[in-house]
């Protein structure tokens, strides 16, 4: 701006009196202007705001107790039940494999009740040993041989039934055509004869009762001069695949029997169970037949209508115990 611009510009404004001396302020001494909102902002991010002086002690500061929280209680409370729990699990599952291992005359695992159709059998007991001779499957009897009577290893009837008088053969032991008339004809019936001859069967013990219900069941015993013999005979001669080779009396078509719970396989004994499947005649047939070191058992139970699958498993579990 011109000197004569300025002097144009303070003729237009009224110069204001100046302030007696005595009435001045000094400047340290007068409050700051405000500072605009933009020009505290930029002093406050370029520098800190000062901190209160620390007070010589802290105040007290009182605190409420807290409750403890819910949450924790539940959760606390949740895992005591899961602990529970797997102790009530573990200690049925302890209770239900000494059950099998120790099982009663009336027990089949998997079964809840004696109302479910099992039969009620008489105390059943092993025979005893002769003096120094080893169980069928100790490790020092390397022939796999049933040193007990045969004749006392078979199962028996239940009570209430009628001892079958066929089977009892001359002084307990049966002619091997008796057992031969369980298949279904002349001709399986002269082939399994011929290949009992060639692998040197022993004997026969037999039992045979029926219930009042109706049920015919026959239990046949054939013991053979080693184990090694009797798989032999069962596994490649009177098995074929998941069929038996051979067909029992009265049956045509017949499939495995999926009714025998986990439990209820004896350790030692090869078991193989079937059920013969519609349409069959008057009666239908269940069939097993156990591989038990020299022992080879044979188990058949008839009925009319239909042959029950509880007592067959029953007596099939139990007949399997008996020969272990």
């Amino acid at each position: 701006m011109t000197t004569e611009q300025s002097e144009q510009a303070g003729q237009g404004e009224q110069a204001e009196p100046p302030v007696p001396v005595e009435d001045q302020v000094p400047v340290a001494d007068q409050p700051p202007a405000e500072a605009s909102a933009e020009e505290s902002a930029e002093v406050s991010a370029e520098t800190p705001a000062p901190l209160p002086p620390m007070p010589e002690a802290p105040p007290a500061v009182g605190f409420e107790p807290v409750p403890p929280v819910k949450k924790d209680r539940r959760v606390l409370r949740a895992v005591l039940r899961w602990t529970a729990a797997v102790v009530v699990f573990a200690a049925v599952g302890t209770s239900a494999a000494y059950g099998i291992t120790e099982m009663e005359r009336t027990d089949v695992p998997g079964l809840a009740t004696e109302a479910d159709g099992r039969w009620e059998y008489p105390t059943i007991s092993k025979p005893p040993l002769p003096s120094g001779s080893p169980g069928p499957f100790a490790e020092e009897n390397t022939a796999g041989a049933h040193y007990a009577d045969l004749r006392k290893l078979l199962l028996p009837a239940p009570k209430g039934a009628k001892a079958d008088a066929a089977l009892r053969g001359e002084d307990g032991w049966l002619p091997t055509k008796t057992f031969l008339a369980e298949y279904a004809t002349k001709e399986e019936r002269a082939d399994v004869g011929q290949l009992l001859t060639d692998y040197g069967l022993r004997h026969i013990a037999a039992r045979g009762w029926t219930t009042p219900d109706g049920t015919h069941t026959r239990v046949y015993l054939l013991q053979f001069g080693t184990a090694a013999v009797a798989d032999e005979v069962v596994s490649n001669e009177l098995m074929s695949y998941n069929t038996p080779v051979y067909a029992a009396r009265g049956t045509e078509l017949v499939s495995a029997d999926p009714g025998f719970a986990e439990g209820a396989q004896v350790p030692d004994v090869t078991r193989y169970a079937y059920a013969e499947t519609k349409p069959y005649g008057p009666e239908q047939v269940r069939q097993a037949y156990l591989s038990a070191a020299d022992t080879i058992a044979v188990v058949l139970q008839s009925r009319k209508g239909t042959a029950k699958a509880v007592p067959f498993q029953q007596t099939v579990v139990l007949q399997s115990q008996l020969l272990d």
